[in-house]
């Protein structure tokens, strides 16, 4: 069998969604199938911070945070094209989500309650689920939440199937979709 054409990418490939989706998983994989540099939001701001997420909620709280959040996604979407994983509250933003969908193609990875409890239950850096009962804040934040990502470009359900999988998926879901975009009207 073939391998599928190199898929060129006119602009950042930007994925959304809860912590546990897979972000980093599948945004590492894509990256290297792709040959583009990926890139973890997340890591950039601690970097540009020079201190944990948690310690910048901790001590600024949340909108101090977003507002940081937004300056340093500008920049990176002013980068060549690359694969960003972004924070789980990034899209929700207003101003970030119009950054993103004016200058990347996004990509809302889906997941069910049970699977994201069960990638984010082992491990204590989110600072949103140190505020209760984690399964009831994440299907919290799935409520409020999943009404906005579904407003990305693409949708591709990351379930507990191997990332490899999931990958291939949105490697699909890239295909079509840029393909239809560069279809005439």
């Amino acid at each position: 069998m073939d391998p599928q054409p190199t898929l060129s990418l006119p602009r950042t490939v930007a994925l959304v969604g809860l912590m546990g989706a897979g972000k980093s998983a599948i945004g590492k994989r894509l990256a290297a199938r792709l040959g583009l540099p990926f890139v973890d939001a997340d890591d950039e701001i601690e970097r540009a911070a020079r201190c944990s997420i948690a310690e910048i909620f901790e001590t600024y709280g949340e909108a101090y945070f977003r507002a940081g959040e937004r300056r340093v996604i500008s920049r990176l979407l002013d980068k060549p094209p690359h694969v960003l994983s972004t924070g789980g509250g990034a899209y929700v933003d207003p101003e970030t989500r119009a950054l993103m969908r004016d200058k990347a193609v996004t990509v809302w990875l889906r997941a069910e309650l049970d699977v994201l409890f069960d990638r984010v239950r082992k491990r204590s850096h989110r600072p949103l689920l140190r505020q209760g009962d984690p399964k009831e804040i994440l299907a919290g934040l799935m409520a409020r939440r999943y009404p906005i990502y579904a407003e990305a470009d693409i949708i591709v359900d990351s379930t507990a199937q191997p990332a490899d999988r999931t990958t291939d998926q949105v490697l699909e879901a890239l295909r079509t979709y840029l393909h239809a975009e560069k279809a005439p009207a």
